[in-house]
């Protein structure tokens, strides 16, 4: 923390399935004190699979806290804090999309809410995807389709894609690949 900022104590309000919620207690260089919010977040990988034709695939599913369907990258919570971004990401790839990669390039890691949550999202390309199958969980249900990179750009403008990490993975493809 920084000189002016000090915490001096963390509650924990809520643990979830997926993240806690606690309130901190800051205290400032002026003397001041204010309660924060903060979430962690055990973290999660996801992965831009790619195929031989340039397409990108997709996943939409329901996501609860928009009440909608989103079309997103594939991706995943990490099974464990200390798992591998690289293994989760592998996982969902299959898991979610029903194809596999015995290679994935990392392209980019990012931070989700910086001012109130602490999750990270290492996110990786795949190429060389062979088709094996779906293995989604019990509680999941995700149609996959592919795109080109101008359809998801142009999805991202409109406002149809708003999902940060798929936003982010997209661009960052465009650039890193020079496509």
């Amino acid at each position: 923390m920084s000189e002016n900022v000090k915490r001096t104590g963390r509650e924990l309000v809520y643990q979830g399935a997926i993240l806690n919620v606690y309130k901190d207690h800051m205290e400032f260089a002026n003397g001041n004190t204010a309660d924060w919010d903060f979430i962690h977040h055990d973290g999660a990988a996801a992965v831009v699979p790619v195929l031989p034709d340039g397409r990108i695939l997709m996943v939409s599913q329901y996501r609860n806290a928009l009440e909608r369907m989103t079309l997103e990258i594939p991706a995943g919570k990490l099974d464990d804090p200390d798992e591998p971004g690289i293994s989760c990401a592998s996982r969902e790839l299959e898991e979610e999309t029903g194809y596999r990669c015995e290679h994935l390039e990392h392209l980019l890691t990012l931070r989700t809410t910086v001012a109130f949550c602490d999750e990270k999202i290492e996110i990786y390309l795949a190429r060389d995807l062979k088709k094996t199958g779906q293995h989604l969980d019990e509680d999941e249900y995700v149609d996959v389709k592919a795109y080109t990179l101008a359809e998801l750009k142009e999805k991202i403008f409109e406002g149809k894609i708003q999902d940060s990490k798929t936003i982010a993975a997209i661009l960052a493809y465009e650039v890193k690949c020079g496509i």
